[in-house]
């Protein structure tokens, strides 16, 4: 099979490798797509260390192609979505139902304290606890589970209900999925500061109650002018100057929630009064547990939430490295890739 291989730091290649045989609990994925996500850019560039040679790939949908003997609940052809973490099931956490904070987290393709090759291959291996069957829904928006069961995650870690009013800072494909399922939740209004004007657009059509460019105008007086302030504040971005800015959002009471995934060594002066005082919180939120990525599903198939638009190019796996370049020049938003599509008849997607 060909696989799209993390060689070092700034270097992948495609490989052509062995087969992978299903485990006793495993099955056998041909995939149809699997998302470009920021952890596997932070990879790339070196800014999340992992073991090289490493299959990245962690968003992602396809065909169960073989079994494991012992699987119980999955098929040849099933269509399915593919949950990248891989709890052990016996520690502290996951007895609790906490699988994403597991102390011995195997990771498909994505971050954990343990990694296995993921999905920009052709085929990739997954327990059969860690599928979700998807009927005939497109690859390309089952793919989108994993990252809608991270904002579900999120969104469960604040005190959020109707009519409360949300900030989010980002309208990248992660905080385009928060705001949906925000607003699914209920809040009211959603504002969202973003600085590229087409995102600000498409935050628009897809619910945002209000949009600001934190080029023309300071985010923090617009909030004001409108609520006061909110009760929850979102960073989507990964940087402590947004962070900051969120909490300076947030109302008496409130929650900033940390989604954004900051450099590792990055630091946060925090006035420890201002807590105490306003009772405003720091949440953090990590990854997904099993139930998240079941609710995920779910709201895909129901139609809940709006995939399509955030879809802005589908790749082959030679072309991982260009998808990279143009994350980090903000050119588009979400990237597909899919495995077969430099050999498929039609040429793949767009």
């Amino acid at each position: 099979m060909r696989a799209s291989v993390l060689t070092d730091v700034g270097s992948v290649e495609v490989e052509e490798r062995e087969l992978p045989e299903p485990g006793p609990n495993e099955v056998l994925v041909l995939v149809g797509a699997c998302g470009v996500c920021m952890t596997d850019f932070h990879m790339y560039h070196g800014s999340f260390d992992v073991e090289t040679p490493l299959v990245l790939g962690h968003e992602s949908a396809g065909e169960v192609v073989a079994t494991g003997d012992d699987v119980k609940t999955a098929d040849v052809g099933d269509r399915v979505a593919m949950n990248p973490v891989v709890p052990c099931h016996a520690c502290k956490y996951c007895k609790r139902g906490e699988t994403h904070l597991c102390e011995h987290n195997t990771s498909i393709g994505g971050a954990g304290e343990t990694i296995i090759d993921g999905a920009f291959a052709e085929y990739v291996r997954v327990p059969e606890t860690n599928v979700e069957d998807v009927g005939d829904m497109p690859y390309e928006r089952a793919a989108l589970a994993e990252p809608l069961a991270c904002c579900i995650h999120g969104v469960d870690r604040v005190d959020i209900g109707h009519g409360d009013s949300v900030a989010i800072i980002g309208a990248g494909p992660i905080g385009l999925l928060l705001l949906q399922t925000f607003r699914d939740r209920g809040a009211a209004p959603v504002i969202v500061s973003e600085l590229d004007a087409e995102r600000r657009q498409l935050a628009e059509e897809l619910g945002a109650d209000v949009t600001i460019d934190p080029a023309e105008e300071d985010p923090v007086e617009v909030v004001d002018s409108i609520v006061g302030k909110v009760d929850v504040a979102v960073e989507a971005v990964g940087m402590v100057p947004t962070i900051e800015q969120a909490n300076e959002m947030v109302a008496k009471g409130g929650d900033t929630l940390v989604f954004g995934v900051p450099s590792q060594d990055a630091t946060l002066e925090i006035d420890p009064f201002d807590v105490y005082f306003r009772e405003a919180d720091y949440r953090g939120t990590y990854a997904l547990d099993t139930d998240d990525f079941q609710r995920a599903v779910r709201l895909l198939e129901y139609g809940r939430i709006e995939t399509e638009p955030l879809v802005t190019e589908t790749l082959g796996l030679s072309e991982l490295p260009t998808a990279f370049e143009r994350m980090e020049n903000t050119e588009g938003l979400k990237k597909l890739v899919r495995p077969g599509r430099e050999t498929a008849e039609d040429g793949g997607g767009r």
